[in-house]
């Protein structure tokens, strides 16, 4: 028997550096200055994305060293609260909470490549790129972490010539920078509430390593370190990046605009650096694809091997690779992205993620110490902080976004549904 490959903390931090920066870090700004403008209150959005994350990675790095088994939430949850609501969670990620995330991103793919060739780059490009990174994750754990440790080096190298063009050059004449006080009051308004589901979105992918833990060497000690470190990293990244956004471009270009990073770099060095900076968002966004078809496929797995309604995806190739999950998911995103609205597929897929990810960090509270496994600092009172927090995100999508809303939560009974059906032999 050909002994499993495994991972070591770098890549399984790549994995989470890759799955958090995606298309919600070059997009969200223009929706949050329609509503605020201070400097601060932004820099206050994207720090308390970062904070929110970072105590969600410390629970998951608890929950992940407790359990020997890949597949993240559904293990967490099926073992510490129901297998129900396991279930629905392995099964919002199977329909919308790993392939949503892959549609959004060919399709952005498509937008910031279509200027080159329209014909070209079309839906059925997004569809060639789900399907050959599926190929490739389908050889073996290695050969996955090789290709996303040299994905993944692109898309940080890219965020950082970002970053220090963005610093180093002068600002432009009519820009957006204010430190002024005003940050006071435009925290307390509801547009800041608001802004948050972006951020959150953005920040999604700070768990992706705890889905993989029997794919990780050392898991005790490595699991902590790439979770904690990956999310801390991105964290100073989308900060910075959103103050050389700000630096570049007036509030007037940037309100209600999706494209910031090209009108910041536009304004800086013209239209056809601008672009370059368009195309290079698209290409760092293929470790973003290829981090969820990864991730997604073991939790799909992990269900799989637990219920009849789906044991037929539960098989795994010579080398440890779930290759019928893998393929499944790719089919899912597929459709996904032939059928689904940037806009609408982006707003229920967090809304949902957001539920069922703050269920899981609730299910810490029922977990029994083991003997080596990591504690996460200032428990309990990081996880009730995260917990309302969530709430009012959650309760204010639901004042917002109602329709949306509504979508995400029809995608719960759905699978309150199929958990039933797969209790049936079949």
């Amino acid at each position: 028997m050909i002994p499993k490959q495994k991972i070591g903390w770098t890549t399984a931090a790549a994995l989470v550096i890759s799955s958090m920066i995606g298309t919600g870090v070059f997009t969200s700004l223009g929706f949050q200055v329609a509503e605020i403008q201070n400097t601060w209150s932004i820099v206050w959005l994207w720090g308390l994305g970062g904070v929110f994350a970072l105590i969600g990675a410390f629970t998951y790095a608890e929950l992940g060293t407790h359990f020997d088994e890949s597949g993240g939430d559904y293990i967490f949850l099926s073992k510490l609260i129901h297998p129900l609501v396991g279930y629905v969670y392995a099964w919002i990620s199977l329909t919308v909470g790993f392939t949503a995330p892959i549609a959004i991103s060919v399709m952005a793919m498509k937008s910031y490549l279509s200027p080159i060739n329209p014909a070209l780059f079309t839906d059925w490009f997004g569809v060639g790129v789900i399907l050959l990174l599926a190929a490739l994750h389908s050889v073996s754990i290695g050969q996955s972490g090789k290709f996303h440790n040299i994905s993944t080096a692109f898309k940080i190298g890219f965020l950082l010539l970002l970053i220090i063009l963005g610093l180093v050059y002068a600002p432009v004449p009519e820009n957006a920078i204010d430190w002024s006080a005003a940050w006071q009051n435009e925290v307390l308004l509801p547009g800041f509430a608001v802004s948050l589901l972006y951020v959150t979105y953005a920040y999604t992918g700070w768990n992706s390593a705890a889905y993989i833990v029997d794919e990780i060497k050392d898991v005790r000690r490595n699991l902590p370190k790439a979770l904690i470190v990956g999310t801390a990293f991105v964290t100073l990244l989308y900060v910075l990046i959103q103050i050389v956004f700000l630096k570049h471009a007036s509030v007037a270009q940037l309100s209600g605009n999706v494209e910031v990073a090209f009108i910041a770099f536009q304004n800086l060095f013209g239209n056809e650096i601008g672009r370059w900076i368009s195309y290079g968002i698209a290409i760092q966004l293929i470790a973003t694809v290829s981090a969820y078809l990864w991730i997604g496929s073991r939790v799909t797995f992990a269900m799989a091997k637990d219920h009849s309604l789906w044991r037929k995806l539960a098989v795994k190739n010579a080398n440890g690779v779930p290759v019928r999950a893998l393929w499944f998911q790719a089919g899912v995103s597929i459709l996904l992205t032939l059928t689904g609205t940037f806009e609408e597929v982006l707003l229920y897929a967090s809304f949902v993620l957001q539920l069922m990810g703050t269920l899981t960090v609730a299910s810490v509270f029922w977990l029994k110490r083991r003997e080596g496994a990591y504690r996460s600092p200032l428990k309990p009172f990081l996880q009730i902080a995260f917990i309302l927090f969530s709430v009012w995100i959650l309760g204010y999508m639901l004042v917002e976004r109602p329709k949306e809303s509504a979508i995400g939560l029809l995608f719960v009974l759905a699978g309150i549904g199929t958990y039933f059906m797969s209790k049936r032999k079949f």
